[in-house]
């Protein structure tokens, strides 16, 4: 038996088994609610539940607050309906025309941009088109079944090898990571592995013409560096400005890429933000948490929209300070918090 359930304001309508979760039964049938981890640990997929009842799989605490869950707020990656649903959601987009994939990919190349940061160009197969918005992610489907999910940093019009449809991703080790050990270690050109997708709700909404705010932390940049291309491509002039934050100045490794784009777009601009700069550095710029350096450049967010992409703590400093403190709608800060498998077992 299936039952229903309802998307408000939109009224968008969709059908759930008993046994599958919301978000599974919504990127099933095309109805673009938000989301990134799937996996109850980012919060991206937070929404509040007007009526009916629903199952909560586990999850992480930061995701969803004890008092959030008693509001009637719901994550829909981790509900499972026992009634007909009814729930609460803005974000919800058409995404239904780009249909999730699995294909075989080949390694193109490998450049290592800093000390734990790898660019790969992956080659899709010539005859099965893998259509995605600049922004969304792919997962790789290791051999044991177990997946990883990695960002586009290229927007679809744009082919990292001249020819050859292809994606690029950016990649950072994590040590003692199943897949990244291999990425940094074993990798090799030519190597053959398995992806699916496209997922995920970060995307730019071009229904709007709000200046934006691009945060990212470390390779958070790979999604936005699609967008900004994207922008590009489609002659999309709103004032735009990146804040990317890292430790040290070599995590963000492709800031030349970055002033390039800004010497041909000229409403983008971009703020380097280095928490934790040594003298041998030489640092002269912006320095501390990159999100206090957008709300020392912007106390007053109203009217913005905000695209925020990295580490979970960041984007959830980022939401909580700008919604509070400088008057940013809730409903204008898309995210997608790059979860790691730690991350997503963490109490």
């Amino acid at each position: 038996m299936s039952l229903h359930v309802t998307v408000l304001p939109s009224g968008r309508t969709f059908l759930c088994h008993p046994d599958e979760t919301l978000l599974a039964a919504a990127i099933r049938q095309g109805v673009g609610l938000p989301y990134a981890c799937k996996d109850g640990a980012c919060g991206s997929c937070k929404c509040r539940r007007l009526d009916g009842s629903v199952v909560m799989d586990s999850y992480q605490p930061r995701a969803l607050s004890e008092a959030e869950a008693a509001e009637g707020q719901i994550l829909t990656c981790r509900a499972r309906p026992s009634t007909d649903v009814v729930l609460e959601s803005r974000q919800v987009t058409e995404t239904g025309g780009f249909p999730i994939k699995k294909m075989p990919t080949r390694v193109l190349s490998l450049e290592r941009r800093s000390h734990d940061v790898m660019v790969i160009n992956m080659q899709l197969p010539a005859n099965d088109t893998l259509g995605y918005h600049a922004g969304q992610f792919v997962e790789f489907i290791l051999r044991d079944g177990s997946r990883r999910s990695y960002s586009m940093a290229n927007a679809p019009h744009v082919q990292p090898e001249p020819g050859k449809p292809s994606i690029q991703l950016h990649v950072r080790h994590m040590p003692g990571g199943k897949f990244t050990d291999h990425v940094f270690g074993g990798m090799k050109e030519k190597e053959i592995l398995r992806i699916e997708g496209p997922y995920g709700s970060f995307f730019l909404r071009e229904d709007s013409a709000a200046p934006l705010i691009f945060l990212a932390s470390g390779t958070g940049f790979a999604p936005l560096k699609a967008i900004i291309e994207h922008m590009q491509f489609k002659g999309i002039t709103r004032p735009a400005v990146l804040y990317w934050g890292g430790r040290r100045p070599g995590d963000l490794y492709m800031s030349d890429w970055v002033e390039q784009k800004c010497a041909e777009m000229p409403h983008l601009r971009f703020v380097p933000v280095v928490s934790d700069a040594l003298p041998e550095d030489g640092w002269t710029g912006r320095t501390g948490f990159v999100h206090q350096a957008v709300l020392d450049d912007h106390p007053d967010l109203s009217g913005h929209q905000v695209y925020a992409c990295g580490a979970p703590i960041v984007v959830e400093s980022a939401q909580r300070e700008f919604t509070a403190r400088a008057g940013l709608l809730a409903d204008e800060f898309y995210a997608d918090a790059f979860t790691s498998e730690r991350d997503k077992h963490m109490a």
